[in-house]
């Protein structure tokens, strides 16, 4: 099979510009502005995650905002969409309260998990996020799960499970594309090819750097999309999610992207990556899926310079007074420890 993913790893693919003609002005304006939301809102974790006011870990997805906002674009919520360790994003796209996501990464009581869940621990099930955990492929079964409840059950809803180019290499990951397929399950399966596993490239841990051969290989329908370009993104999702709903069994996307940040926290790993420099992250930033969605809303007069100072001021100022808040919030108490606990 061909491996379109070279073509869209050709640096110049993505300084074309993102095209908008027949969308609509507002329809693009809540793209953009979901993307600068994300983007800030991952930058003050980054931040405090430095300053030791964060405990554990948080695995930040700069540089990938066009894929959640992209996809989420085409869920409403009774669909049920997983996550996995990287899935701030995946949760603001369909809530942007990232006031209850600070107060869960910071270990409080009013976050989304009553702050037992931290970073990977995410779940909002009335906007459909059904969770995330830390485990590679943790979620993928559970979402071919709500898949088969929803077909059951005779509605058009379906379930997104969101892993990335290291979590195809997990067993689970391969039971469920086979499972999907022969049960026609409404699954999207949505690939986020950034081409690390942790520090790894993807050329010294896979034969090609093109995941969507596994879809090929469970006779999966698919779509290989720029994962920078957020209107491309919703637009391929629109299409597969059409047929999904219509009874047409599982589709995959996959999406080809760069995460600025390394692997986890907010150093950028340099020092550790084997294929991974600082022109490598340059150049991924300049093609930011934020900037080339916004060139091309100015270019069109969908947008202007003004309208995104002020989004930005009140952002910043809405994201600092949200993170003074959940910093002055109680902790859970220890007679709940218990309480939110299954055996």
């Amino acid at each position: 099979m061909k491996n379109e993913l070279k073509e869209l790893s050709n640096p110049e693919k993505y300084h074309e510009a993102i095209l908008i003609k027949g969308w609509d002005a507002n329809v693009l304006q809540s793209l953009l502005k979901s993307m600068i939301l994300i983007r800030k809102t991952e930058q003050k974790l980054a931040l405090g995650r430095k300053d030791g006011l964060i405990g554990g870990p948080v695995h930040l997805g700069a540089g990938q905002e066009a894929i959640a906002v992209g996809v989420s674009q085409n869920l409403r919520a009774t669909d049920r969409v997983f996550g996995a360790h990287r899935s701030h994003a995946h949760l603001l796209a369909l809530n942007p309260d990232f006031y209850k996501l600070f107060a869960e990464v910071l270990g409080k009581e009013t976050g989304f998990s009553k702050g037992m869940g931290g970073s990977m621990h995410l779940c909002d099930q009335s906007s459909g996020f059904y969770g995330s955990v830390p485990i590679v492929a943790g979620t993928v079964s559970l979402a071919v799960g709500a898949a088969m409840a929803a077909k059951l059950q005779k509605t058009d809803d379906i379930s997104v499970a969101y892993i990335g180019d290291g979590a195809v290499e997990e067993g689970v990951v391969h039971e469920s594309f086979n499972l999907a397929k022969m049960q026609k399950a409404p699954m999207l399966f949505v690939i986020e090819n950034n081409l690390f596993a942790s520090h790894m490239h993807i050329s010294l841990r896979q034969p090609s750097d093109m995941v969507a051969r596994f879809a090929v290989a469970n006779d999966i329908p698919y779509q290989l999309v720029d994962g920078n370009d957020v209107v491309a993104v919703a637009k391929a999702t629109k299409e597969l999610v059409v047929d999904i709903r219509a009874g047409k069994g599982p589709r995959l996307l996959e999406l080809v992207t760069y995460r600025w940040y390394g692997h986890v926290d907010w150093r950028d790993d340099v020092d550790v990556g084997v294929e991974r420099s600082v022109d490598d992250i340059d150049n991924w930033k300049a093609r930011d899926p934020i900037a080339r969605l916004s060139k091309a809303m100015i270019k069109g007069n969908f947008w202007d310079s003004k309208q995104e100072e002020i989004l930005n001021n009140q952002l910043n100022e809405n994201i600092q007074v949200a993170w003074d808040k959940a910093m002055n919030d109680p902790y859970p108490s220890m007679d709940a420890t218990l309480k939110y606990v299954y055996a």
